[in-house]
């Protein structure tokens, strides 16, 4: 699974150093680890390392500290001279540079994220999954491939027309066609969760694979589906398998291992996707410009600007 992150919070270091930790990069979420504990993960190493690194010798400056002492006339208070560092000099966390701002921009874009996607037939359980409490047992030697491929374009033309709807365009009008041709037909907004694409890869009963392209979606929305297509094939299902190999521009082979969330490897990283970044939020943005001939908000701000003009938005799973 990839995971992305904003490295912007950064000891108090050369500008050199400053700037190539400005960006975005992405990590292999390893099964069964939580995001928030992987995130913490990398976080801490990062920032150990960069405590470790040669700092500048603190500024010293001279401050009059209160002294308090007992004497005849009770507590009598005077002045005593000091050396002290400047506190801004010390090594430090903070919140600066611009990774938030892109990350919510691209979360703006609606992006797609790609997945691949196991499943089961024969059995079905609480949860849709594989590990899940056992309700029932059915047959599955009828399902073939030409079968499921049936109820898989079913599913993706449903999903079609739900992504004009919430795209917000004129399903009959030229600039639907021409987002849609260029590849930049998505919701405006939050919405329900939307399969752009899906197909089945492998089919040996009772296991199937299935690549799904989609957005706003939840691993539990996956493994539901697989259920749904089961119970559509006359039999049941159960998701063995979720592994997400694209969250937008990024994919596997952007994303780190373990034995690379380390300083240089993480600077390299957002290097190599600074370029993409940058590409993806202005390509983005002036494709939906020139053919809806508006600006296309980003950034919380815009955020603010369209939700005075569309009202609440609806919000997904």
């Amino acid at each position: 699974m990839v995971v992305c992150f904003q490295a912007d919070r950064m000891v108090r270091l050369t500008w050199p150093l400053f700037q190539t930790l400005r960006g975005l990069f992405a990590v292999y979420k390893p099964p069964g680890v939580h995001w928030k504990r992987l995130r913490d993960t990398v976080e801490t190493k990062l920032l150990k390392e960069l405590n470790s690194l040669e700092q500048r010798v603190p500024r010293q400056q001279i401050r009059f500290l209160p002294s308090f002492t007992e004497g005849e006339n009770g507590v009598e208070t005077s002045l005593t001279v000091a050396q002290l560092p400047v506190l801004a000099d010390h090594p430090r966390v903070l919140g600066v540079g611009n990774g938030n701002q892109q990350l919510v921009c691209l979360h703006n874009r609606h992006l797609t994220k790609e997945y691949t996607v196991q499943g089961s037939f024969g059995t079905a359980t609480e949860d849709f999954s594989d590990t899940g409490r056992l309700i029932e047992r059915t047959t599955y030697d009828h399902i073939t491939l030409e079968r499921l491929e049936r109820i898989i374009a079913v599913i993706q033309g449903i999903h079609q027309r739900a992504l004009l709807t919430y795209s917000g365009i004129d399903l009959k009008s030229q600039e639907a066609y021409e987002l849609a041709s260029r590849g930049l037909l998505r919701p405006m907004h939050k919405s329900p969760p939307i399969i752009t694409a899906i197909r089945c890869v492998h089919l040996s009963p009772p296991k199937f694979t299935l690549a799904i392209q989609c957005l706003h979606e939840t691993q539990q929305y996956l493994r539901k589906m697989v259920h749904e297509i089961g119970l559509e094939l006359k039999s049941s299902a159960v998701c063995t398998h979720v592994r997400r190999t694209r969250d937008g521009i990024f994919t596997v082979e952007d994303a780190l291992v373990r034995t690379r969330w380390d300083l240089q490897s993480i600077q390299a990283a957002i290097q190599d996707s600074r370029s993409k970044v940058n590409a993806t939020l202005g390509e983005d943005s002036s494709g939906y410009s020139a053919i809806l001939g508006e600006d296309m908000p980003t950034g919380v701000k815009g955020q603010e600007r369209r939700s005075r003009r569309s009202g609440p938005r609806p919000v997904g799973d």
